[in-house]
């Protein structure tokens, strides 16, 4: 299964729209949606085309092919807005071979783990800053921001394609950070 995730979007337009035509020329079947979606949040400055009702709207165009979870920004006000469930704060996706723990990362995290099991992989967002790599008996996956960078990262996002994580500038299309995943 191959699997887009997107983390960190807070309302960017313009992030949005590359993100939906990166998925359509993807072939993945599910765009994972790792929180903070429309609002910018407290810290963050006003975003270049930050348009979150637009975001709303392009996003619902896909709302079938969307798995998400909420944000430390997300209110049950977006959800008002979203055709997709987007409240719950993870979700797990099962692999033939190993389980994808989705959170957005404010509550769990490397920091704070869940009980997880060799071989599973902790799939966050929250710090904007990616990583795709082993810690232990568990893998670390953050496809870091679509709309704020952080550590000097580009905008990016992340792929899971067989046994394959990687984290993918959003501009180009570079490799960030990639892992493989055995079973």
């Amino acid at each position: 299964m191959k699997l887009m995730f997107a983390s960190d979007i807070h309302g960017a337009l313009p992030a949005t729209e590359r993100v939906l035509s990166l998925f359509a020329e993807s072939g993945a079947r599910y765009l994972v949606v790792l929180g903070d979606v429309l609002n910018h949040g407290p810290r963050n400055a006003l975003l270049p085309g930050y348009a979150p009702a637009e975001v709303a709207e392009r996003l619902n165009t896909q709302a079938a092919r969307i798995i998400a979870v909420r944000g430390n920004c997300d209110s049950e006000v977006d959800q008002m807005l979203l055709k997709f469930p987007m409240t719950a704060p993870w979700q797990q996706v099962l692999t033939p071979n190993q389980r994808l723990f989705l959170t957005h990362g404010h509550l769990f995290g490397p920091d704070n783990l869940p009980p997880l099991a060799t071989g599973d992989v902790l799939v966050y967002g929250h710090t904007h800053i990616p990583v795709a790599e082993k810690r232990g008996d568990i893998f670390h996956f953050n496809p870091g921001s679509v709309s704020i960078p952080k550590g000097g990262f580009p905008a990016s996002f992340g792929l899971l394609d067989g046994n394959k994580l990687q984290v993918l500038a959003l501009n180009d299309q570079r490799v960030i950070a990639e892992v493989a995943i055995n079973p």
